[in-house]
């Protein structure tokens, strides 16, 4: 009951780090922050390895002496790096354990271990790029496995579904050969609790495998940041960063002293610097106040105010009852004469102002009406400036067709639609 505890109680454990990878939204980034910001970094990882099994180890042999072995594991992991040298990861492995001492053959099967482990990594060994390329590691923590045992030969024995705690100890180098991949060298010895019967129980695992880092492709991996090259660079990067701050200030103050120069000049020769004033290129010999303006005398403006009477618009109104032009063209009739030589001389007796807005049926194209009408309204405006009227005041436009007052469709309304229109102002 007690052994079937504790394997639940390792394996959620171990579970539990590794699910941490998919149950957060971004849990593959860190940031570290530096003297010019925050660096963001990839901190989830993923290896495969395979490699020795075998009961000798650098510590000595294990229970047995094994002259011979045989002997393939393979594995996998899951790490989550927490700073650049540390690092907790859950290890998966398996394999098969042969050896012989001569007369006994013996062989241990792990149907499965998994183990939570801590890697300290040595150094980054990398002076000038913040990717480290070497990454030697230590590495140690308790796991909990799965094993058959058995023995032939002179003894013959077997002992399946032992269970037990076993604690790792390791150590490798890392090898950065592309952004988010590293080949992964190792030596792990792994000490076995095991019963009187077998003392010093202990094998060790000789692997090579490839980690791949888990995140944006765009961000470095934790482990492999070099403090060292990172200050190197910062260093650098603020040595150009005051470099440029120096001669940004060497401008300025260069700036200063020419602004300082020009404003203190009087480049009119007004009397006042060119700092205080305010009017710029005064007139030699012009008097001028303490801003540099040229000083003005106040004179009053008399306004002219122009009362239109009804017998005035009476005079415009027949001027446009009676205003004939020849067929298809701007010439004026001689019969309309009269009645605009009266609007002549009101123009010039009141001083008005007078606007000419010219219109067409929409007979025959456009761009044609609209040059007819325009031709229109400037002859009537010349023959006004040829009775004394003054141009200046008489303004001539033409609208084309695009004003009716009536329908085009008969020709009553076509013959309202062609008029010159007369305003009064």
């Amino acid at each position: 009951m007690n052994t079937r505890i504790t394997k639940s109680t390792m394996l959620i454990a171990l579970l539990g780090l590794s699910s941490q990878l998919f149950a957060q939204e971004t849990p593959t980034t860190t940031t570290t922050g530096t003297r010019f910001g925050e660096k963001s970094f990839r901190t989830w990882s993923v290896g495969v390895h395979g490699g020795i099994l075998s009961p000798n180890t650098i510590f000595g042999s294990g229970s047995v002496t094994a002259k011979e072995f045989k002997s393939i594991g393979y594995g996998a992991n899951v790490r989550k790096q927490i700073l650049p040298s540390l690092g907790l990861q859950a290890d998966f492995l398996r394999g098969d354990i042969k050896s012989t001492n001569g007369t006994t053959d013996f062989q241990q099967s792990v149907a499965w271990s998994g183990a939570l482990t801590a890697v300290f990594n040595v150094a980054n060994i990398n002076i000038n790029d913040e990717n480290a390329v070497l990454i030697p590691y230590l590495k140690g923590g308790a796991g909990y496995m799965s094993s058959d045992y058995s023995t032939s030969g002179a003894i013959v024995s077997e002992s399946k579904g032992r269970e037990g705690w076993f604690i790792p100890v390791g150590a490798g180098v890392k090898l950065g050969v592309a952004k988010g991949i590293n080949i992964d060298l190792g030596y792990d010895v792994n000490f076995i609790k095991s019963p009187e019967s077998l003392p010093k129980s202990r094998f060790a695992y000789a692997h090579a495998g490839l980690e791949f880092a888990l995140g944006s492709k765009d961000k470095p991996q934790l482990q492999n940041f070099s403090s060292l090259a990172n200050l190197r660079k910062e260093s650098a990067e603020e040595s150009a960063e005051l470099r440029r701050a120096l001669s940004t200030a060497e401008q300025n103050a260069q700036r200063d002293r020419e602004q300082y120069a020009k404003d203190l000049g009087d480049d009119d020769n007004d009397g006042v610097a060119n700092k205080f004033d305010k009017c710029p290129g005064t007139a030699s010999g012009t008097v001028v106040d303490g801003s540099g303006c040229p000083i003005k005398v106040q004179r009053e403006i008399i306004k002219e105010t122009r009362v239109i009477t009804e017998e005035d618009r009476k005079v415009v109104k027949d001027a446009i009852s009676n205003l004939e032009f020849d067929l298809g063209k701007s010439t004026i009739r001689s019969k309309s004469y009269a009645t605009l030589n009266r609007v002549a001389g009101l123009l010039v007796e009141k001083n008005f102002s007078l606007k000419l807005a010219g219109h067409t049926d929409n007979t025959g194209g456009r761009e044609l009406n609209l040059r007819l009408s325009k031709d229109r309204a400037e002859s009537v405006k010349a023959y006004l400036v040829s009775q004394g009227a003054n141009a200046s005041r008489v303004e001539a436009t033409g609208y084309g067709p695009d004003q009716p007052i009536a329908t085009n469709k008969t020709a009553a309304g076509r013959q309202q639609n062609r008029r010159v229109e007369f305003t009064l102002y």
